[in-house]
């Protein structure tokens, strides 16, 4: 990936960013690196894009002939989307297969997230997978964001930094969707990168899905406390506070995250104020290419 700096990347209009500028950071030294992140909420920076950066900060100091396999992350503090982070890497291990680094993100002298990830070379080894569930294909499901890009083309100001991702809710009664497991809510997405990503930069690929992962997994855990509705074509409005505690993906196969990924996702689990949600994505042959888990700080808003 091609370097910019952090200012460069703050006064450029997040409107004409392209996917892969939201990942792109700026290597300052050795094991250290800088880069900004867009809003996910307000005066915070969107969590998968601080954990896309560490892991990219990560790779960066790999040769080539490894890639990730698992990643684990905490998210210690909000991030400030108007401030540059700074990745500090650790080289943990190189050993003859397996290498692992260890990333903490910086704002004004505090971390406020950490990384492990583990990579490995690439061997040969027996082959088991599961079952793609056959639900509708995304060009059979509507753009729940069609308004919000067509105001955002009209004004780039408006622009958020979730203009260079497309996502397709597939609706909880539709064809092939597994009758939902009582005290299990679900919900399946459909989801790629918008702007195209070199075929042949794996952890480009690898960084640009973790920051998808952490779109709708927090909201997955709080369904039970959403409204019914039974035609789901866009997120359920919520009526909780919402907020990743940590993250855990291992990444099985190879993929295109600028290909549609569908992400079947399940909460098994809601008590103390957190909740926990499983996924799995699934290219469009069927094959499982990644898993992800993670737990959310999950507290029931009153709503007036």
């Amino acid at each position: 990936m091609t370097e910019a700096t952090a200012a460069e990347q703050q006064s450029e209009p997040l409107a004409l960013r392209s996917f892969t500028d939201l990942l792109r950071i700026e290597e300052l030294d050795k094991n250290l690196f800088r880069g900004s992140c867009h809003a996910g909420a307000p005066l915070r920076a969107f969590g998968g894009q601080v954990a896309a950066q560490a892991l990219t900060a990560g790779g960066r100091t790999l040769e080539t002939e490894r890639s990730v396999h698992s990643l684990h992350g905490y998210f210690l503090r909000p991030g400030d989307p108007t401030r540059p982070i700074v990745y500090e890497v650790e080289r943990i291990r190189d050993g003859l297969s397996y290498a692992t680094r260890r990333v903490t993100a910086v704002q004004r002298g505090e971390a406020i997230f950490t990384l492990s990830a583990s990579f490995k070379r690439a061997e040969e080894s027996t082959d088991r997978r599961p079952t793609m569930p056959q639900v509708p294909g995304p060009e059979e499901l509507p753009n729940p964001f069609q308004a919000r890009e067509e105001a955002e083309a009209a004004d780039p100001s408006t622009a958020s930094g979730f203009h260079s991702l497309d996502i397709r809710f597939i609706p909880d009664d539709a064809p092939g969707v597994p009758p939902e497991i009582p005290g299990v809510p679900q919900q399946f997405v459909w989801l790629r990168s918008r702007s195209p990503l070199p075929a042949d930069d794996q952890l480009l690929q690898v960084c640009a899905l973790t920051y998808l992962s952490d779109l709708t997994l927090a909201s997955t855990t709080a369904l039970h406390l959403q409204r019914p509705r039974l035609q789901r074509t866009e997120p359920p409005a919520t009526t909780v506070t919402l907020a990743s505690l940590d993250h855990a993906m291992w990444f099985h196969r190879p993929f295109r995250a600028d290909q549609w990924l569908l992400f079947a996702q399940r909460s098994p689990s809601a008590a103390d104020g957190r909740g926990l949600a499983l996924g799995e994505f699934y290219d469009r042959n069927g094959v499982l290419v990644a898993s992800a888990v993670q737990e959310t700080l999950l507290r029931e808003r009153r709503l007036s």
